[in-house]
């Protein structure tokens, strides 16, 4: 009952749909936009732009002579420009009363512009820069594109309208970084960062020709999103957004090294892995997406509790083959693969506008470089290699007690 009177709150809040049709036809189910795929190829090139850069260490270490730290940090370095910027670009966008269409197009022709300075420059500092400002227009666009995506969709099916979207960031993975790996190899790595620049100029090219702009006064208003910001409850469900992340970046991050001197495979068997660790992250987003918005707190419950046992279970038997296996597959079919439901429960907390989705992006960011950074500090502190496991294992736990009460009382 509950869920139901929170769907009707949320289409009541909700501004107009700036599509024509919200139906199938000859049907009153309601459909998703082909556009919002559009949106997901958004997420999938921003994603694989900030992670591609570990498959290109080599190749960017020769052209910059700088060391692999050096051109490590150019992935947080993008990291750090979406949880700084992002919330002030879009604080800046909504003060300014700009339209949400009208927002993601100009930053997405800001992106393809900064990231073709990237893409042609021979100056280290120029590059840096770069990934901080591409960075902060990442995180006001995936904002905005979350914002979008609950316009164009009925309220009741707006988790799964997300874990479409979310399916960018998961393709990225298995796909969108082997890639652009590929590209750096056989044309180098400028190949790489042009292609993106194509990615989304497309992108704009297809929300600027099939997205309606809202009508006048439908522009969003910063006094209300930042009343929407007040809600702790809306706090809440970002703490176990970053906790649940985080906990999931804390294991993968050093699953490598886990595998190979731990679990005994061999240096060739860990792309394999890897991959099922990626197909995983899919299979499970479209779960997630599929009982997100009827079942948000239950999805989240049977998500994380699967996460932490799959945690402690490797923690516990890091040289077991088969619990390692076993691991990666629960560890991928939950983790990242439960964004849809995180953001469902955000939707349903306040009014799903760009403000409220850059923070929920810019929460998540502060998680995901928390895990592996206490990953490493447990490495560093002579606590073993299979650390990280129970570093991810206690925040998942965390995360799972965050929304245990609320689950246990069937919302």
């Amino acid at each position: 009952m509950n869920d139901v009177c929170d769907s009707a709150l949320a289409a009541e809040r909700a501004p107009d749909i700036s599509v024509s049709t919200i139906t199938k036809s000859g049907t009153d189910k309601p459909a998703i936009p082909l556009v919002v795929y559009c949106l997901s190829l958004g997420f999938f090139a921003l994603t694989t732009s900030e992670l591609m850069i570990s498959g290109m260490l080599p190749s960017l270490q020769l052209a910059f002579d700088r060391s692999i730290a050096d051109i490590g940090n150019l992935i947080s370095l993008y990291a750090m420009g979406m949880v700084v910027g992002g919330p002030l670009v879009t604080i800046l966008f909504l003060a300014l009363k700009i339209e949400n269409k009208r927002g993601l197009l100009f930053l997405l022709i800001f992106y393809a512009l900064a990231q073709s300075v990237a893409a042609s420059t021979s100056n280290f500092e120029v590059l840096m820069v770069a990934r901080v400002v591409t960075g902060m227009a990442a995180a006001t666009s995936f904002g905005l594109m979350l914002a979008i995506t609950a316009q164009l969709v009925d309220p009741s099916i707006r988790g799964r309208a997300s874990s479409l979207v979310f399916a960018g960031l998961m393709i990225c993975t298995v796909f969108g970084v082997p890639a652009a790996t590929m590209i750096d190899h056989a044309f180098g790595w400028r190949a790489s960062f042009w292609a993106i620049v194509v990615l989304v100029l497309f992108c704009a090219l297809v929300i600027a020709l099939k997205i309606e702009t809202a009508p006048e006064g439908k522009a969003a208003d910063l006094r209300s999103e930042l009343k929407e910001m007040a809600r702790p409850k809306l706090w809440a469900a970002y703490t176990t957004s970053a906790l649940v992340i985080g906990s999931s970046f804390a294991a993968y991050s050093y699953f490598s090294p886990i595998m190979t001197e731990l679990s005994g495979f061999t240096s060739a068997q860990v792309p394999v892995l890897l991959a099922v660790y990626g197909a995983g992250n899919i299979l499970g987003n479209y779960i997630a997406g599929r009982f997100a918005d009827r079942y948000t707190f239950k999805t989240l419950a049977t998500g994380i509790s699967l996460m932490v046992f799959a945690m402690l279970l490797f923690a516990c038997l890091p040289q077991s083959k088969i619990a390692a296996v076993a691991a990666i597959i629960m560890i991928g079919l939950t983790g990242i693969a439960l964004n849809p439901a995180l953001v469902a429960r955000v939707m349903r907390i306040a009014h799903p506008g760009a403000l409220v989705n850059a923070m929920h992006a810019s929460v998540i960011n502060i998680g995901l470089a928390f895990g592996p950074w206490a990953g490493g500090l447990a490495i560093s502190s002579g606590l073993g290699l299979n650390a990280p496991l129970f570093v991810g294992f206690g925040m998942a736990l965390a995360g799972l007690l965050t929304i245990l009460p609320r689950a246990l009382r069937n919302v």
